[in-house]
């Protein structure tokens, strides 16, 4: 799917300046920071959803260890 992504005339600068120093594009790089931003929230989600499930188990500890 293709879409258009508006930049600033700083955001655009600094993606070229940054893509010509690693020899990529800047569509490639756009893209690789589209792909970390996914994976940190996947990664972020997963985390609250351990938390929420196992913090409940240990409630009464760190509840102890707060006082």
């Amino acid at each position: 799917m293709a879409m258009t992504l508006r930049l600033s005339d700083e955001e655009s600068a600094a993606l070229r300046e940054y893509a010509e120093a690693e020899g990529r594009s800047m569509q490639e790089v756009a893209r690789a920071a589209v792909r970390e931003y996914i994976e940190a929230r996947d990664r972020a989600v997963r985390i609250d959803e351990v938390l929420d499930r196992q913090l409940p188990r240990y409630a009464d500890a760190l509840r102890r260890l707060g006082e």
